[in-house]
Order: C-alpha cells, then structure tokens, then sequence
C-alpha cells in the first residue's frame, strides 16, 4: 500500500492527513501550531501514525502547504485546490477561513488555480475576530458554534477593521444587546468580507467553503444566503484539512511521475 502524507501549517493548527494510492483518507491529525513550526509538524505527523498501524518507515513521500510550510523539512506545496476538488470535483470557486487569513481561489480544469486573493492584513477578515469577540464576551471558541445558534437576530458590526469592531461589541454589551446576537452579527461581517474576496477572483458556481470557521453551520448558511446559492462544506472532520489532503494527493501523484527509487528518496522541497 503507497502512502503518503500532508501536512498544512496553518497559523492556528498544523493538520495531516495520510492517504493511499487510491486517495482514501487513512487518518487526520492536528496540533496547535505555536512558534516551533518544524516540531509541531513532526508531532502532528506522528500522532496520524500513532492512529493507524502505518509507520514512519511507510511514508513514500511528504508534501507540506500553509502558512510555515517553508519551515517544514520535509517538502512545500499549495494544495486546498486539489483536495477541494478531490471531495467536490465541480468546485470552480473555494472559500479558506483560516485563523490568521482568508483566501479566495478560482479555478480552472483539472484544478488549476486561475486567479487568487488574500485578505487585507486586518484581522477582521479572519477567523481570529469571531475568537477574539467569543473570549471578549467570556466564550471559548468552541462555544461559538452553540452560542450563535440561539439568536434571534444579527446586529450589526460594521467596523472595517478589527479594532473599531471590537469598540462596536464593546457599545453593543453596554446597551444589553445578546451576546448570541452579537455574535451572529460578527459572523455577517465576516461573510461580507468573505463575499467581497469571492468577487476579486471573479468567482464562479460551485462553490466550496473550508477553513476552522466552516465548523460553525451558521457562517455556512449566511454565505448561502449572501451567495443566493447552494454551497459545498465538507464533513466536520475534514473541513479543517482540506489543504493537507491535497497536499497528500499531489504526493501520490507525483510519485507517479518520480523515477523509481527508495522511498526516503521521494521527501523533497518542490
């Protein structure tokens, strides 16, 4: 059984995914990143094979992609196109909200990116404004996704960066606004940003949504609402790792193509 593995360091977490020859996805792990890109990712890798009875050894090839990828030993690659296509294979259009950034992709046949944003450096256009705004209200990110789901109406944070939103959170509390409503209105502000970035690479229909806050059904439904359009999410435990499974298709594709060789060979910076 050809294995390989992907590794996205993003700058939240660091997620792997392993997969064979046909593409099945044989375990997914993922670590908070930090500031130790390289260790975290060998951890990360480590515990996808502690899951499954793989090892190290077994490994024909290693494709890394995100944010520290330059950091990683092991290789380097852009891949969420590939593993967007790999679950959806009409996607034309992929919307990542990650923790630290927001990226928008159109592509072409056989997926290939033909146009690519990213978000403004202001952090209102990323997932990390919905966790700064949960903690400010005394919630953990993973409360997001229930608190948010108790609202009865948006209110609205029309602050274009983040520090003027916050001021608007700060304004909404001391008027006794909700904060489930509060929280809601951040995640429209967020999708008005998202839809913004869709259009720069003049998006197209199918749609797909990836990225830690897709974890939250709420920001999928706005951006079906602002879109007027159905959208493609994958599962809950793939939604995150989306980046790295393309990573690792892209390795078993490569390897195709490699002269043959052993497989401590095949781990290279592409």
């Amino acid at each position: 059984m050809r294995i390989t593995a992907g590794i996205d360091v993003g700058s939240t977490y660091t997620k792997v995914v392993l997969v064979d020859r046909a593409g099945t996805v044989l375990a997914t792990a993922m670590e908070p990143t930090g500031f130790r890109l390289a260790e975290v990712a060998a951890q990360a890798l480590e515990r996808a094979l502690a899951s499954t009875r793989i090892e190290r050894k077994d490994i024909a090839y290693v494709v890394a992609t995100g944010f520290g990828r330059h950091q990683v030993a092991f290789a380097d690659v852009h891949a969420a196109a590939r593993g967007a296509t790999k679950l959806f294979p009409g996607t034309r259009t992929i919307l990542d909200v990650g923790g630290q950034t927001m990226k928008a992709s159109r592509l072409g046949d056989g997926a290939t990116v033909r146009s690519f944003r990213l978000n403004d450096k202001c952090a209102a256009g990323t997932g990390a404004f919905l966790e700064k705004t949960a903690r400010y209200m005394g919630y953990s990110t993973t409360e997001i996704g229930p608190l948010v789901e108790t609202s009865k109406d948006a209110t609205s944070i029309s602050g274009v960066c983040a520090v003027f939103a916050e001021s608007e959170v700060i304004n909404h509390l001391s008027q006794g606004v909700s904060p489930a409503d509060i929280m809601h209105g951040a995640i429209v502000s967020l999708v008005g940003r998202s839809v913004q970035l869709m259009k720069r690479v003049q998006m197209e229909r199918e749609f797909t949504l990836i990225g830690g806050i897709l974890r939250f059904e709420t920001m999928a439904r706005v951006v079906r609402e602002a879109l007027q359009s159905d959208v493609n999410v994958p599962p809950a435990s793939l939604v995150q790792c989306v980046p790295a499974l393309g990573a690792a298709l892209l390795g078993q594709r490569r390897l195709d193509v490699l002269a043959p060789g052993p497989p401590a060979a095949r781990e290279s910076v592409v």
